[in-house]
């Protein structure tokens, strides 16, 4: 049993406004795994008041950039000592499988090293010479910390959506709260020891579990300036409106429904291997999860029996056994809505392939749903447009490569795909036609200094790297 009952404001551990604990329960078997105390607005009241006070007096946002960075080392250092408690958190928070939590880690590593390159090459500040040979004016380009941000992060990757905010802003010089979903209590009230060992100064950085009431009451405070959120188109849409009436600076990175096209002359072995981390990863809670399977109709069957194949395959049960794939939902009633999209899948006419809306044998006490493939799918159906965040893929026939590339974007969402063939320069040529803000050619791995968004629906911004370190800063022009 982990049980959390302050609050990690402004650096230190403090009593909550309500100190009444939230149970977190197992999504493996719902048993209580731990208690945490919740954020309430009165918290957040305390935890902005100490970032614009550690702001206003420039405690953080003053010191040298090397000093900022030697910090965020310190911190990175910290995560990887404890990579393996990171990882088992996650697990028993979230019903992750082992395998992907612990698979995450050096990427976690790799995410934040992107970050301090990028600040060490960065800008910070520079003299442009001038342009006008009859001015003498010449210009002093600053890049300054934007001030106060509420980082909003979801529950499905609770630490790398947390490490992509808080590093480059603090890298930036900016004072951070961090919401967390309650769901995540535990791992995120590690994250917050973490930051503690660190020794940032003062009022710099909270961490606070809360509800959605809590989390709009932070993002309306009127001494945010800047929101950096992490979750659902919807949940997105509201904090944009919020962030246009108060004119707050906002980056979000929202839903996806990412399509992998399959090239006809792709070895379709390998495209299947490649797409059981691509498309299933996280047990499809994965906002960049490709489950539009996009065939050539020419090879479309071979396309589905070799998914049947792969998905039947994966051993589906305790997060913990060193052999399961997939693992629970994380609540019931994520279980109960994606069993619902299986169930609409049917009802649509798609050809149920393997899996369906039963709860898998031996695993009723859980928040468990079958691994699903659907075909037969028109890319107008609900299965096809809308995001289930779970393990269930749908395979969809196009006619020739404009076909296929017309699917793809036929889609309110952008954030994520990918692209199969033998002829990676090919391959290259279609993904530059896809209109998403990442697209993977034969299974490439993640670039961290490259920046990652979305087009449309998927988001407004960026982040990694050099581009999403500053998305926290603000130009500042000095003529002299």
């Amino acid at each position: 049993m982990i049980t959390y009952d302050r609050l990690f404001v402004g650096g230190s551990w403090v009593e909550p406004s309500d100190p009444e604990p939230l149970d977190i329960p197992s999504p493996h078997d719902r048993s209580v795994i731990g208690r945490a105390v919740q954020a309430r607005p009165a918290d957040v009241d305390q935890a902005v008041a100490a970032a614009r006070a550690s702001f206003e007096e420039g405690v953080w946002r003053l010191t040298p950039p090397a000093e900022r960075i030697a910090a965020l080392r310190r911190f990175n250092a910290l995560r990887e000592e404890n990579a393996e408690r990171v990882a088992r958190l996650i697990s028993l928070e979230n019903g992750s499988a082992g395998w992907f939590t612990r698979a995450g880690q050096p990427g976690l590593t790799r995410q934040a090293n992107a970050y301090l390159r990028a600040a060490e090459e960065f800008a910070w500040e520079e003299t442009l010479a001038p342009s006008d040979p009859q001015s003498p004016v010449r210009s002093v380009v600053r890049r300054e910390a934007v001030g106060v941000v509420a980082a909003v992060i979801p529950w499905n990757s609770p630490f790398s959506s947390a490490t992509s905010k808080i590093i480059p802003a603090l890298l930036a010089g900016n004072s951070v709260i961090l919401k967390v979903s309650p769901e995540n209590s535990l791992s995120m009230g590690f994250l917050a020891e973490l930051l503690e060992r660190v020794g940032l100064p003062e009022g710099v950085i909270s961490v606070l579990p809360a509800d959605r009431e809590t989390s709009e009451y932070l993002v309306s405070h009127g001494d945010v300036d800047k929101i950096a959120f992490t979750g659902s188109t919807r949940a997105g849409r509201r904090i944009a409106a919020i962030a246009g009436e108060q004119l707050k600076r906002v980056s979000l990175e929202l839903g996806g429904k990412s399509a992998a096209v399959i090239l006809p002359d792709a070895d379709i072995d390998r495209a299947v291997a490649g797409l059981k981390f691509g498309s299933l990863l996280n047990n499809g809670e994965s906002c960049i999860a490709q489950t539009r399977i996009l065939a050539p109709r020419s090879r479309y069957e071979e396309v589905v029996a070799a998914l049947k194949e792969l998905v039947e395959s994966l051993k589906v049960g305790d997060p913990n056994e060193p052999d399961t794939f997939i693992g629970p939902m994380i609540r019931p009633d994520q279980q109960e809505r994606v069993r619902g999209y299986i169930q609409l899948g049917i009802e649509e006419g798609a050809r149920l392939v393997t899996g369906g809306p039963q709860v898998p044998e031996d695993l009723e006490k859980g928040n468990y749903v079958t691994p699903t493939v659907f075909a037969d799918v028109d890319n107008s159906m609900r299965i096809a447009q809308e995001e289930i965040f779970g393990p269930v893929l749908v395979v969809i026939a196009y006619d020739d490569e404009d076909d296929a590339v017309r699917i793809a974007n036929d889609s309110e969402y952008g954030l994520s795909g990918g692209v199969w063939s033998a002829d990676e320069e090919h391959a290259l040529a279609v993904a530059r036609r896809i209109r998403t803000g990442t697209v993977t050619v034969n299974g490439a791995s993640v670039a961290f200094d490259g920046p990652f968004g979305g087009f449309k629906a998927s988001g407004i911004g960026r982040e990694y790297g050099a581009v999403g370190l500053g998305t926290y800063t603000e130009y500042k022009t000095i003529t002299v």
